[in-house]
């Protein structure tokens, strides 16, 4: 997703671009890419030059969504939240003793992941890109007492 939003404005971007720029296989990403569409978090461009592109400002986007858009589970619980962490029967299984731990964590993850926006992550992105491209410039120092 960081890698679409970093390319907004310049056109629809391709699945197969983004496969090969991040090592993830293109078969996963459509996959992945319907069920953002579905959520309208991108929409899709057909024909030649067509692509991806997102469907809403990547500041109107966060991580939280992407992730819920995708099934992927945010869950640190060992019961998957069923509270039948000792027995996989719902009507006879117990809570292990760290159960709210555990399900007060989900809690935490998700309101972080709620305020961190996709806009959040591309400027780290860029920040990360820039601060790479600085040239640093080492002199050797002259020894004191030297002349």
């Amino acid at each position: 997703m960081i890698d679409l939003a970093l390319r907004q404005g310049k056109g629809p971007v391709t699945l197969s671009g983004i496969s090969q720029r991040q090592a993830i296989s293109l078969s996963y990403l459509e996959q992945l890419f319907g069920k953002l569409r579905r959520h309208e978090i991108v929409e899709s461009i057909r024909g030649p030059g067509g692509g991806y592109s997102l469907a809403r400002r990547a500041d109107k986007v966060t991580v939280a969504d992407i992730i819920i858009a995708v099934d992927e589970p945010l869950d640190a619980t060992q019961c998957g939240g069923k509270e039948n962490c000792h027995g996989a029967d719902a009507a006879t299984g117990t809570r292990c003793m760290t159960h709210e731990l555990w399900a007060t964590l989900n809690e935490k993850m998700v309101d972080y992941l709620d305020s961190v926006s996709l806009q959040d992550l591309v400027d780290q992105q860029k920040q990360k890109n820039s601060e790479q491209n600085v040239v640093h410039v080492h002199r050797p120092h002259a020894a004191v007492g030297q002349n």
